[in-house]
C-alpha cells in the first residue's frame, strides 16, 4: 500500500499576562516531536505575532488567512498550548480549518510553579475546548490531559491523531464502486445510496452484464491481459489453475482496473456469484484478495457497507483489510469464532501465500465453475473488527478489538479462515444480532477502535453502537 507522508499545520496560543517566552521553546519542541515521528509540518512565521502565538482576534484572523493560503497542504492542525490560551484568538484562527484539530496542552512541573514558569495550560485547555464546543467546531482530545511534546506519550498521541486524520480526510469525500446488483438471496447487504452520499460517500454503479461483455471481448494476447496474467502469477500460487481460467481471471481484473481508473474508485464491492461462475466459469475471490493488498478495499457479495469500514481501517492502519463471515463456533470455547471467506483475504494477512483453487460449493452443483478461490490460513495478529449499516438516513457503525490466534483449523476446511478470540464474544453476538448487523465483519490489523470512534463520531457524524 502507498503510505502518504502526513503534514500538520502548527498553531500556538498566547495569553497576555502569562509568560509568553515559553512559546518559543514550545515551537522548537513541537517541530522536533513532529519530525521525529516522521511527519512534515508547516507553521506561520513566528515574527508575525507576539511570541509567535495567537491571542487576539486580529492574530486569529491572520492565522486563519494563512491557513486558507495553504489549503490542501496539511492533513490536520495541532493547537499547542504551552500556557493558558485565549479562547477568542483560538476559535477565530481555527473555526474554518476544515481538518481534524488536536488540542495539546503542556504540563506544569513541580519546582517550577512560580509565575515566571507556571503555565496553567491544564486549565486553559478547558477554556478552549468549551468555546470550540459552543461554536460546534470538532476537535480531538487524547489522554493524558496535559502532555509534553517530547514525551513518548505524545508520540503515541501523534500516531493516533495521524490515523484519525487519514480516516477523516479519506472518508469525507470518497468513491465506492458497486459492480453488479445485490444478489437476490442476500437482503442482509442492502444499503441506502442516498444516505452514503449524505456522508460524502459517492457510489458509482456498474451493471455486471457490462463487465461480462468487456471480458468476453478482450483478446488473450491483449497487452493488459498478458501483463495482468503475469502479475497474478507473481501475486499468489496459480499452479493449479488452467491457462484458460487464468486468462479469464486476468481479463476480469483488467476490466475492474479500468473502472477504478476511470471513476477514481477508492473501494468497491463486487457481485461475485453466481453469474461469473455460470457465464465466465470462474470465481473472482483471488482478484479481491489482490485488490485489497494493493490498497483498494474490495468487498464481495455487493457488501457496500463492509467496503466503507474496510476503507476506513485501511486508512487508519495503512495496512490491507478484508471482509469475513462470522462463520463457525470453535469447539466449546465461547470466546472463539472461525472467521472465513472464500478468498478475498489479502496475502499479507495470511500465514503464507494463498493457493488458487476451485470453490467446493460451486463445484458441488456445477463442476468446473468455481476456479478462483484463494485458500489459506489467516496469520495470528491483533485486529480490529468493524462494520456499519445505513438506516433511516444514518450510517450506524460498531468496532471492537480482538486477535487471530494460532489455533489450528483442519485441512478439510476450505477457503481462507482463522480462529478469532473475541472477549465477551457471546454478549457481542447478541448485540450485533439485535442491532440488525450482517453476517459479515470487516477486519484490519492493530488496535483501532478508539481511532475509528473518534473519526466516525467527532468528525464524520456516524452513529456509534458500542458492543463492548
Amino acid at each position: 500500500m502507498n503510505k502518504k507522508k502526513m503534514t500538520f499545520a502548527l498553531a500556538f496560543c498566547n495569553r497576555g499576562f502569562m509568560p509568553g517566552e515559553l512559546i518559543y521553546e514550545a515551537r522548537e519542541d513541537m517541530i522536533k516531536a513532529v519530525t521525529d515521528a516522521g511527519y512534515d509540518y508547516i507553521a506561520m512565521d513566528a515574527e508575525l505575532t507576539r511570541y509567535g502565538g495567537i491571542e487576539t482576534r486580529d492574530e486569529g484572523l491572520l492565522y486563519a488567512k494563512w491557513l486558507r493560503e495553504h489549503e490542501g497542504q496539511y492533513d490536520g492542525v495541532i493547537f499547542s498550548m504551552p500556557i493558558f490560551a485565549d479562547e477568542n484568538g483560538a476559535i477565530t484562527a481555527l473555526q474554518d480549518a476544515g481538518v481534524p484539530i488536536l488540542m495539546q496542552a503542556y504540563p506544569d512541573e513541580i519546582g517550577k510553579m512560580d509565575f515566571k514558569h507556571r503555565r496553567d495550560a491544564y486549565c486553559g485547555k478547558f477554556s478552549v475546548t468549551d468555546v470550540f464546543t459552543q461554536y460546534q467546531v470538532p476537535f480531538t482530545v487524547l489522554k493524558p490531559h496535559v502532555v509534553h511534546p517530547l514525551s513518548e506519550k505524545f508520540q503515541e498521541n501523534l500516531r493516533d491523531f495521524a490515523a484519525i486524520c487519514r480516516v477523516v480526510n479519506g472518508m469525507k469525500r470518497c468513491n465506492i464502486g458497486c459492480i453488479g446488483a445485490r444478489t437476490t438471496a442476500f437482503k442482509t447487504v442492502r444499503f441506502d445510496e442516498i444516505t452514503m452520499q449524505k456522508y460524502g460517500i459517492n457510489v458509482e454503479s456498474f451493471d455486471l452484464s457490462e463487465l461480462v461483455f468487456k471480458v468476453q471481448h478482450l483478446a488473450d494476447d491483449d497487452a493488459a491481459v498478458v501483463k495482468k496474467t503475469a502479475d497474478l502469477e507473481a501475486y499468489t500460487d496459480f499452479s493449479r489453475v488452467s491457462q484458460d481460467k487464468k486468462l479469464t481471471l486476468a481479463k476480469i481484473s483488467v476490466v475492474i482496473d479500468e473502472y477504478i481508473r476511470e471513476y477514481h474508485l477508492d473501494a468497491l464491492a463486487l457481485r461475485c456469484w453466481n453469474e461469473m461462475e455460470q457465464i465466465l466459469r470462474v470465481c473472482p475471490c483471488v482478484l479481491l484478495s489482490e485488490l485489497n493488498d494493493r490498497g483498494i478495499a474490495a468487498s464481495c457479495e455487493i457488501d457496500m457497507c463492509s467496503a466503507i469500514t474496510m476503507r476506513a481501517m485501511a486508512l487508519a492502519s495503512e495496512e490491507p483489510t478484508t471482509v469475513l463471515d462470522w462463520n463457525n463456533n470453535y469447539g466449546d470455547d465461547e470466546n472463539k469464532v472461525i472467521l472465513f471467506h472464500c478468498g478475498p483475504v489479502p496475502n499479507s494477512l495470511m500465514t503464507d501465500k494463498g493457493v488458487v483453487t476451485s470453490h467446493k460449493m460451486f463445484d458441488k452443483t456445477d463442476p468446473g465453475s468455481g476456479c478462483g478461490t484463494c485458500e489459506g490460513r489467516i496469520a495470528p495478529n491483533d485486529i480490529t473488527i468493524s462494520n456499519c449499516q445505513t438506516k433511516d438516513g444514518k450510517i450506524i457503525v460498531y468496532a471492537s478489538e480482538a486477535k487471530f490466534t494460532d489455533d489450528p483449523i483442519e485441512d478439510a476446511f476450505f477457503g481462507c479462515a482463522g480462529v478469532c478470540e473475541l472477549p465477551d464474544c457471546q454478549d457481542k453476538m447478541i448485540k450485533l444480532a439485535r442491532g440488525g448487523f450482517k453476517h459479515h465483519t470487516s477486519v484490519g490489523l492493530g488496535h483501532m477502535k478508539s481511532i475509528l470512534e473518534e473519526a466516525f463520531t467527532t468528525y464524520l457524524g456516524y452513529e456509534w453502537v458500542d458492543i463492548d
